[in-house]
């Protein structure tokens, strides 16, 4: 039990904490890494004459220009200029800056008249076309210097390559989902391009990173007319725009997050529940749903967790790896396809591998 005088300095520290804690988190700085895809060699997609590799730089220097605006974010480019870097070098920048967040700019291409915008995460399965487009990323690698033992055989054309995850990349699934829906949003909403929406695959790029990711496909330069927007001057400002104000909205809902959690006086007990469990987030969103099977196609136990203006939803709380693997299946059946694994420790979020270990 706490002694009187120990409760005493407790209550002090956490008043003290309440007082000072909010100002001194607002100057945390948040590091974006922009990533202008392909360069040099190679020039990505040549659709109607336009170079992508010069638009995706163009617009991640202005994406860049308008974020240094604020004080709170610092920016990191990939490349600056039209050379080439190995897609393994991307993600090493990213993870060498320990970065809150990396956006890689890309611009499509069809056999068709296809337009519009789309943004990508990294996910364990997406339709054909989505792999179609993943492999056009991805080849690349093929021409990087000792590209085999770098990606251990990866094959930019065969799709046992390309599916695979990093435990933590899954855990920051629903940041990058947040993250993407945002862009998606202000493509939409601010600049009425055509939504393709927010989707899952495996691009090598976001395989290499271990923050939150996108890939923003800007528009398809087989379309002349969108090529010829993504290509001029206005076309990649109000893209720029669109993207910045969505990573800006990003920032400002982590920093809320950070305080709000801060800002909420605890007193823990001496006795702890330091069990480790796993658990599989099928959900999460601006919007409180009631927590009965039926809005959850069927699930049982449903568990949500409030963190800022978002909710999250869990399913199959065990502290059995096997068990919570299972879940994972019957919550992928169920129809959550982007669920995946978490694990805490008592109340503290940690890794999965982490968790495991010390099971």
């Amino acid at each position: 039990m706490l002694k009187p005088q120990n409760l005493f300095f407790l209550t002090l520290l956490t008043v003290f904490f309440s007082f000072f804690s909010t100002p001194l988190l607002s100057q945390k700085t948040y590091t974006i890494v922009l990533d202008a895809g392909h360069g040099g060699k190679d020039p990505g997609n040549l659709g109607n004459g336009f170079q992508e590799k010069d638009i995706a730089l163009k617009t991640a220097l202005e994406v860049g220009r308008q974020l240094s605006k604020f004080d709170n974010i610092k920016v990191i480019y990939t490349r600056q200029e039209d050379v080439f870097i190995d897609l393994w070098k991307r993600g090493a920048i990213a993870n060498d800056s320990k970065a809150t967040l990396f956006v890689s700019f890309h611009c499509d291409s069809h056999t068709s008249n296809a337009y519009g915008a789309g943004t990508f995460v990294l996910g364990l399965r997406g339709n054909k076309k989505n792999f179609e487009i993943a492999k056009r990323e991805n080849a690349v690698v093929l021409l990087e210097d000792n590209y085999q033992e770098r990606y251990q055989g990866f094959d930019p054309n065969s799709a046992e390559s390309v599916i695979g995850l990093s435990l933590l990349q899954e855990e920051n699934l629903d940041k990058s989902l947040e993250i993407a829906t945002l862009v998606q949003q202000n493509f939409t909403q601010k600049l009425n391009r055509l939504d393709r929406k927010v989707k899952q695959d495996n691009f090598q790029v976001l395989r290499e990173t271990i923050m939150p990711s996108i890939l923003i496909e800007l528009g398809f330069l087989t379309n002349r007319a969108e090529g010829a927007y993504l290509n001029s001057e206005k076309g990649q400002s109000q893209m720029a725009k669109a993207i910045a104000d969505a990573i800006k909205d990003y920032i400002d809902h982590l920093r809320m997050n950070t305080v709000n959690e801060v800002k909420t006086p605890k007193i823990i007990s001496e006795k702890t529940n330091n069990e480790v469990v796993f658990k599989i987030q099928i959900a999460s969103g601006k919007n409180k749903i009631e927590l009965k099977p039926s809005n959850f196609s069927g699930l049982k136990d449903v568990e949500i967790v409030q963190t800022g203006d978002f909710f999250k939803y869990y399913y199959g709380t065990t502290s059995n790896y096997k068990e919570a693997q299972e879940s994972l299946k019957t919550a992928q059946k169920a129809g959550f396809s982007t669920a995946f694994m978490v694990a805490f420790k008592g109340e503290e979020k940690i890794s999965v591998a982490e968790a495991l270990k010390l099971n």
